[in-house]
């Protein structure tokens, strides 16, 4: 049986429900929403005369809850449009209509009782065969199983999504003991391939997976906190982006996923799991109990470890928890020698085995932090998973997570973690001993660009399941590198198609990542079929290297920067007329010279998480590397199909002008940066780049030729840029910009009306690039663009001037 998912219910739509619902509508997929009827009326209502049988008052709390989600921050839709996509009801009118649907997924209170009768309305209207499901973190499935049919039974599972179900890719399946292997099969592969996830396999046990073991890591930390002396903000910059971990670290996280919910679960643990080594571990240390009982439940109640304040004088400041008086203080700064030692080295995973042998607190820290994760997460296997890999993908994909225990754990030495953890008075487990007995000394290999991992039935090294549609550039980049330099490598990804990786900092893009793609085209058209511009970073390119221009700038440098501009300008034409296609597959941040890149490939293979945008205007340039040229081609390509030309021009315009950046892969259609029917969008980002290289071999071998360069761009002249300058004083007069604002939307005005041409003209591209660097160069002699670029370089953060 083949089973499509068109439609979905959702029953419950509190922030878990309406997010859910959210995501479902994210990937095109029709949603039932569903939600109680109130049970009496708001002030509002009956100042309208309205009655509790209105409609608009039955489906007051679902449409409320999914109003609400909509506008939080940031969004769980990748578009505000998608939201057309669910429609709302209640449990009383529109439960029959779950008779319709493929899928019924209950999201309500964590009560059994409620979870029970919920299961017995749905059960009524419910089609045999469907898929039911519960987002339960933690009620046992027999329970649940109760007096529901056979058929009910064997298509029910746990699907447990991680808040918020956007960005967080958890998506744990748990089985009932009656669930059909195929509804299992069918729910893993929908979670990865349509909804994004990192699926993972798990048993029916207190927490499942990725709570059970970040739960202890949050409680480990509690109790430690006081016993080494540590303070808030200290814990927060260990636990931080130093070991791969979220910006929020630990207390900043607690505070924005809530107190009281953390609490819940580390309560169910510790009632659940009597028979665990760590039982007491998940008691609540007094501090907790106190902030409990205050309501200090973070961002929720406006004050948690941490507290937003303003001052007297107006100024907003945050306060941190003392966790000894329990009073706030002012914020205090956390350093420590052992973090200054791994600042030169750029990957988390390469920094562990520095930082078990600190000298200074943070090394205590971390010797007993490990320890105790390690001797906990080898004692959950068979309990909670029977493969280490699932524990691993699940504190990656659901606490953000660079990496996993047991890899941790590789990345220390398995035989230095046994050691720190007998210095804990804590032992290796027997299925460990054994392995190391057998002579394997690792976790994990690699071999031939796929992973394998210790499969502890087998005593063997067994390939990780599920890796065929992934290209893992970490796994090929050694065996497959093919030329590099020090901003990127160029990897032979198979089947005639390289692949081009940025390296440097941020993946920013100076000359040494242009000679590369240029190195890239070269190679590809030489002796292979096509080209993919991707990598696995956190960010595909914040744009170029400002820096550089700012010393060129400085230094008056001017023909240099000439120079420096027309190389990136060729590199981007050299991309849209070269003899072999050119896919370009960003994630994450893509911005200016990023975007830049996206926007001269012959296809854009988009993860759904890119944030894309011609932002130079924040350091008070233009841009230069083909963005103002190709907005302005874009538009006069929009001439063409009847839109009307200054109103397409002007949004282009203002696209740069207010350095506009999406949302989401999807949003960038909106702006322009994406065009319809040649790019795409990817919901799972570890498939993009075997996405994109599945695009590129599929458009070389359809045929591929090299484009004709365009002589046919048609540019508006004085009657654009007379409309632009206009507009420009007007928002200046009134105070909306600055007179530098001014002077920057000015020249871009230049650009895409194509200079002050009498009337409209067709123009080649590099007519436009021309006076696209020419009006960068002149910026750059600005005093205030220099203070633009050199405020941006020290804060990460643009200035208004």
């Amino acid at each position: 049986m083949t089973r499509r998912i068109k439609k979905v219910a959702i029953v419950g739509s509190g922030i878990m429900g309406s997010g859910i619902a959210c995501h479902f509508a994210n990937i095109g997929i029709e949603v039932l929403l569903l939600d109680i009827v109130p049970r009496e009326l708001t002030d509002k209502e009956k100042a309208k005369g309205l009655t509790l049988q209105d409609k608009v008052v039955r489906n007051r709390l679902v449409n409320d809850a999914l109003k609400a989600s909509l506008k939080s921050k940031p969004s769980p839709i990748y578009n505000q449009k998608f939201a057309n996509r669910i429609t709302t009801g209640n449990l009383e009118d529109d439960i029959s209509k779950v008779t319709d649907v493929d899928w019924i997924m209950e999201v309500v209170v964590e009560r059994l009782d409620i979870k029970k009768l919920v299961f017995e309305q749905l059960e009524k209207y419910r089609t045999p065969g469907t898929i039911i499901s519960s987002n339960t973190s933690g009620i046992p499935i027999k329970f649940m199983n109760e007096g529901r049919s056979e058929d009910f039974q064997k298509h029910f599972a746990v699907t447990h999504f991680f808040n918020p179900p956007r960005y967080l890719k958890l998506f744990e399946v748990v089985p009932g003991p009656k669930c059909k292997q195929e509804v299992t099969d069918f729910l893993m592969m929908f979670g990865e391939k349509f909804l994004g996830k990192t699926s993972v396999l798990a048993k029916d046990t207190p927490a499942f997976i990725g709570n059970r073991i970040g739960i202890f890591g949050i409680q480990s930390l509690f109790h430690q906190v006081k016993e080494l002396g540590l303070t808030v903000e200290e814990i927060d910059k260990l636990t931080g982006p130093v070991i791969g971990r979220p910006k929020s670290a630990t207390f900043r996280t607690v505070d924005v996923v809530g107190l009281d919910t953390l609490v819940h679960v580390a309560n169910g643990i510790y009632e659940n799991c009597p028979n665990d080594e760590a039982h007491a571990l998940f008691q609540l240390p007094d501090f907790i109990k106190t902030m409990m009982e205050k309501k200090w439940l973070g961002s929720k109640t406006g004050q948690g470890f941490y507290k937003k304040i303003v001052t007297t004088e107006g100024k907003k400041e945050i306060l941190t928890l003392d966790l000894d008086t329990l009073e706030y203080r002012s914020k205090k700064r956390a350093k420590f020698a052992t973090l200054e030692l791994t600042k030169t080295i750029d990957k988390p995973i390469d920094r562990f085995k520095i930082l078990v042998d600190g000298k200074d607190k943070a090394g205590v820290f971390y010797r007993k932090n490990f320890a105790a994760m390690f001797a906990y997460v080898q004692n959950r296997i068979p309990e909670i998973s029977d493969e280490i890999y699932k524990i691993d993908d699940a504190m990656k994909a659901g606490f953000g997570w660079e990496n996993g225990p047991f890899e941790i754990w590789d990345a220390v030495g398995i035989e230095k973690g046994i050691k720190l953890m007998k210095a804990e008075g804590m032992e290796p487990a027997l299925w460990v001993q054994e392995m190391l007995a057998s002579g394997i000394s690792s976790f994990y290999s690699i071999r031939k660009g796929a992973t394998y991992y210790y499969d502890i039935p087998s005593k063997n090294q067994t390939k990780k399941p599920g890796q065929e549609s992934f290209i893992i550039l970490d796994n090929i980049r050694k065996s497959n590198e093919v030329w590099k330099n020090t901003g990127a490598v160029i990897e032979d990804l198979g089947d005639g198609i390289l692949n081009l990786e940025f390296q440097s900092k941020m993946n920013t893009i100076g000359g040494d990542v242009l000679a590369a793609v240029n190195k890239a085209i070269d190679l590809a058209e030489k002796d292979f079929q096509g080209l993919v511009i991707g990598n696995q970073a956190a960010n595909f390119s914040v744009g170029a290297n400002i820096g550089m221009i700012f010393m060129m700038a400085v230094e008056q440098e001017y023909d240099e920067l000439n120079y420096a501009i027309k190389y990136f300008q060729d590199t981007m034409m050299r991309m849209r007329y070269s003899a072999i296609p050119t896919i370009s597959a960003p994630h994450g941040m893509a911005l200016g010279g990023g975007c830049e890149i996206s926007l001269h490939a012959d296809k854009v293979v988009a993860a759904a998480e890119t944030y894309m945008g011609l932002v130079e205007f924040g350091v008070g340039v233009i841009p230069g590397g083909g963005g103002s040229k190709e907005m302005a081609l874009r538009a006069s390509d929009s001439f063409s199909k009847g839109d009307v030309e200054l109103n397409i021009l002007q949004e282009n315009f203002l696209t740069i002008g207010m350095a506009k950046v999406s949302t989401s892969g999807y949003e960038a259609f909106d702006l322009g940066l994406l065009q319809k029917g040649k790019d795409v969008v990817v919901v799972n980002k570890d498939r993009q780049i075997a996405t994109a290289k599945a695009h590129a071999k599929l458009i070389a071998e359809s045929g591929y030729t090299q484009p004709a360069i365009r002589n046919d761009v048609k540019v508006l002249g004085k009657q654009a840029l007379g409309m632009f300058l206009v507009g420009t004083d007007s928002m200046k007069d009134s105070k909306y910009i600055s007179e530098h604002d001014m002077k920057i939307a000015n020249k871009l005005a230049y650009v895409m009306a194509g200079g002050d041409l009498s009337e409209p003209t067709l123009v080649t591209e590099q007519y436009l690039l021309d006076i696209e660097r020419e009006a960068f160069l002149s910026l750059c002699t600005e005093r205030k663009t220099l203070e633009r670029i050199q405020h941006m370089l020290k804060t990460g953060k643009p200035l208004r001037n």
